[in-house]
C-alpha cells in the first residue's frame, strides 16, 4: 500500500511538473526571431541596402570595455534602447568621413528610446582619439575604447568601420559593413521603424 501511494505522489508530481513547464512554454514572450522587420526592410535605400537584417537575432558580446571615464561598461548596460553600435579606429579613413554623420543622426533621434554608440576597436590612445573627435567637429559621441578588440572579435568585425544595430533586448538583428551616410532621412526613417517595432 505504502508503495502504490509512493508511486501516485511521484506521478502527480511529474504530471504538476509538466503542466508548469507547458504553462512557462506557452506563456513565454515572443522571442526577437519572431519580430516582423518588413516594414524597416522595406524602407532601405541608397547607403542604407547595405544594413542587413538577420533572419534570427544574434547573442552579443558580453565582455566589458573601457568608457569615456576610464571605468569598464558592457553593451548590455544599453538594455532597453535601440543602438547603433560603430566600430571604428582613429587610423581608419572612412570611419573618419562617416562619423559626423553618426553625430548627426545622434542629434537628431538621441533618447529614451535610442542611441548612437561609438567603439575605438585595436590600439587607440585616448589623446588620439579627442584630437579625432576634434579635427570632425564631434563632441556628442562616446569614447569607449576596446584595447585589445575582444568585443569586436567576439562579435566577427572582420573590418572597420563595422554597425550593428542592437534590439532593445541587446542582440544584433542587422549589420552593416563599411561607411554610410546615417544622416540620411532614409538611415532615420529605417531606425525610427525599428524604433516603433519594438516598442
Amino acid at each position: 500500500m505504502k508503495r502504490n501511494w509512493s508511486a501516485m505522489v511521484y506521478t502527480g508530481l511529474a504530471a504538476c511538473a509538466i503542466a508548469a513547464f507547458s504553462f512557462v512554454t506557452v506563456s513565454a514572450p515572443a522571442q526577437a526571431a519572431d519580430v516582423d522587420y518588413t516594414a524597416a526592410k522595406e524602407l532601405r535605400d541608397g547607403d542604407m541596402r547595405k544594413l542587413i537584417f538577420h533572419p534570427a537575432a544574434k547573442q552579443i558580446s558580453e565582455s566589458p570595455f573601457i568608457n569615456g571615464d576610464g571605468g569598464e561598461a558592457t553593451l548590455q548596460d544599453y538594455k532597453g534602447k535601440v543602438v547603433l553600435l560603430n566600430f571604428w579606429a582613429t587610423w581608419c579613413a572612412p570611419c573618419r568621413h562617416e562619423m559626423p554623420m553618426l553625430s548627426e543622426l545622434q542629434t537628431q533621434l538621441s533618447g529614451d528610446d535610442f542611441e548612437v554608440v561609438t567603439l575605438a576597436t585595436g590600439r587607440n590612445m585616448v589623446p588620439a582619439m579627442e584630437k579625432f573627435f576634434e579635427e570632425i567637429n564631434v563632441s556628442n559621441l562616446p569614447l569607449h575604447r576596446d584595447p585589445k578588440s575582444t568585443v569586436a572579435r567576439e562579435m566577427s568585425v572582420l573590418g572597420l568601420p563595422a554597425t550593428v544595430l542592437l534590439d532593445r533586448e541587446g542582440r544584433e538583428i542587422a549589420r552593416l559593413h563599411g561607411d554610410a551616410d546615417w544622416s540620411s532621412e532614409t538611415a532615420r526613417a529605417v531606425l525610427s521603424s525599428v524604433i516603433e517595432i519594438t516598442q
